[in-house]
């Protein structure tokens, strides 16, 4: 029988260490996760004991109004907001690649603002700016009452967005787009056609970006939601600030599991960047 050969210079997957550090890293992202799943289905209200296998938490997660509500405040907040901020972001990171025009530098430095700062110090400044600047109006319906926390979020999210659009365009062959031109496209066809499906990978990522960052933002939405909204991490923290039970658990799983799903089907829908990539270029020639 022949002897397998040894690993390459490049075929890094084959060598133990970086097997076992793979393993370590593995194990320290995901294991926490894993044990708060395990614990959601865990019959013992003190959640420290295995005591028995149980659905019941997840039936009063499902039962508790205040959870639900804020569950769908979460939802509509992160939807909307990711929305927006795909749209923004795009808008932004498009001027920044294809325009020259005074100030440039300073409008790319300001842009990497709300991702540098902390967030203590956006969550203040929100709380400042709808209080004083641009104080938002108490007591309106679902989801007007939203627009404040909607506002904030776009603001932290859609420079993310900005940021990988931009650094995918990076990639971009300007000789499409001259083609195109010279083919009689508009500057509306243009973009359609050439540079929207170039760029679709980015906006896709950027949106997911976008998506989780507002789903489980806590210390901006604390400062910037007004006493009758609450979102999900808001109602968790109230939760757990008396003891962290199965039904917090079961909560949190039905969060992950979403966001599980979520990701599956917008990687789906982005299909293979190689293929897509390679399809491009084959049109391109």
């Amino acid at each position: 029988m022949s002897r397998k050969s040894p690993p390459g210079p490049l075929e890094y997957l084959r060598r133990w260490p970086i097997r076992l550090w793979l393993l370590a890293v593995g194990v320290f992202l995901y294991a926490p996760l894993i044990a708060l799943m395990a614990f959601s289905f865990n019959d013992s209200r003190r959640n420290i004991v295995w005591k028995g296998f149980t659905l019941k938490y997840y039936e009063k997660a499902f039962n508790n109004d205040g959870l639900i509500e804020a569950f769908a405040n979460s939802l509509t907040i992160a939807a909307v907001s990711t929305l927006l901020s795909v749209v923004l972001g795009a808008l932004v990171a498009l001027a920044l690649w294809r325009f020259r025009f005074p100030g440039k530098t300073v409008v790319d430095g300001a842009l990497a603002l709300p991702i540098v700062v902390p967030e203590i110090c956006m969550g203040v400044g929100m709380l400042v700016f709808f209080a004083k600047v641009l104080p938002w109006p108490q007591g309106l319906v679902w989801p007007l009452n939203l627009g404040a926390i909607i506002i904030a979020h776009v603001t932290f999210s859609f420079p993310f967005v900005a940021v990988v659009v931009r650094a995918r365009m990076a990639s971009f062959n300007r000789e499409l787009e001259e083609a195109a031109r010279d083919l009689g496209a508009g500057e509306f066809r243009t973009i359609r056609d050439v540079i929207l499906p170039h760029m679709t990978p980015s906006l896709v990522a950027g949106a997911l970006l976008a998506f989780t960052l507002s789903l489980d933002d806590f210390v901006i939405t604390f400062f910037t939601a007004g006493p009758d909204t609450v979102t999900f991490p808001v109602k968790v923290y109230s939760m757990v600030r008396f003891s962290v039970t199965p039904e917090v658990n079961a909560a949190s799983t039905i969060l992950i599991v979403l966001t599980v799903i979520l990701t599956a089907v917008a990687l789906k829908l982005q299909g293979d960047p190689a293929a897509a990539a390679g399809g491009h270029g084959g049109d391109g020639k």
